[in-house]
């Protein structure tokens, strides 16, 4: 398998990047952690009109016909700069809704919307305009939401969601299952990756014993274990969206998961102290690859579907 960019996704990344570099994400995060939605929201707007949300949805629907590729990419650069919000519960939310109005609202960024499952708790019910709770007999709307609880991540709040009307019997799971992962797994690897460039310009910066401490040999070595684990993530990501096989989508989960939370171990050791502070923009990084790690499906899950996909008696 190739997977060389044409010269669209390349322009397509390209200006993504260009936006969220100059939209000062940290500022927005923090914001968005305190439950003020307003800079996080005006963000999301951008991201729809530059038609992330519409490579979700069918024409018919606004969307550009499904296109994991593009998804995969923009959910790199998404990570890279740690932008908050229900984003994969949204790509997730236009495959399962059968009715065409709420996804186009979900494609032009006027709706927010997240989803419950597996569980009670739901990413950023107090945000989301729409809430939808899967159960084993449909997929419902949500009366409303309970208190925000606190997480791991400060940026991720979870509230619980009741289920209320029956949307639909038959929802499309399995596919929504699918790009969930798949932008779980290019959101973290985007986290990982540029957790590693905030640390090897920090280990450049910083010096012990009159050099910079990027030089010992073995900083070196942590960084490189760090760069080959995300290097060997980065083609299975781009890969499980070519295929789109529920193995090989699992795999990149876990692999990229796995990466980018052991580059946020090796992150949070070379920048020492300074590490451990919830006002150092890092933290913001680090906290998303711990979660990202078991969203939408942890990683004695994605091996499970790995193995099971291997050997037909699993």
């Amino acid at each position: 398998m190739r997977l060389v960019l044409d010269d669209e996704q390349r322009a397509f990344t390209d200006s993504l990047e260009s936006m969220l570099t100059g939209a000062d994400t940290p500022s927005v995060v923090r914001e968005w952690s305190r439950g003020e939605h307003g800079s996080g929201r005006a963000l999301w707007s951008r991201l729809a009109a530059a038609g992330v949300f519409a490579l979700a949805a069918p024409e018919e629907y606004d969307g550009v016909g499904v296109r994991p590729v593009e998804l995969a990419l923009a959910f790199t650069a998404l990570g890279r700069h740690v932008v908050p919000g229900p984003l994969v519960e949204t790509i997730a939310a236009a495959v399962l809704l059968p009715t065409p109005d709420l996804v186009k609202r979900l494609v032009s960024g006027e709706t927010l919307a997240t989803v419950a499952y597996g569980g009670p708790y739901a990413l950023d019910g107090d945000a989301a305009d729409l809430c939808l709770v899967l159960t084993p007999d449909g997929l419902h709307a949500a009366t409303g939401h309970g208190p925000v609880r606190p997480s791991l991540d400060p940026a991720r709040r979870l509230t619980t969601l009741t289920p209320g009307a029956l949307l639909t019997s038959e929802p499309p799971l399995a596919k929504a299952l699918l790009l969930a992962r798949l932008t779980t797994a290019a959101q973290a690897l985007g986290v990982g990756l540029a957790l590693l460039d905030q640390t090897v310009r920090y280990v450049r910066q910083r010096t012990q014993f009159g050099v910079p401490v990027g030089s010992f040999q073995a900083v070196k070595h942590q960084l490189a274990a760090a760069k080959t684990a995300l290097e060997f993530a980065r083609p299975l990501v781009l890969a499980a969206a070519v295929t789109l096989d529920p193995a090989d989508v699992a795999a990149a989960k876990v692999t990229a998961g796995e990466a980018a939370y052991a580059t946020a171990r090796t992150a949070l050791q070379l920048h020492g102290a300074i590490g451990y502070t919830a006002e150092y923009d890092l933290s913001l990084w680090l906290t998303k690859a711990r979660t990202l790690r078991t969203a939408w499906g942890s990683p004695e899950e994605c091996r499970d579907t790995v193995l099971s996909a291997g050997d037909p008696h699993c």
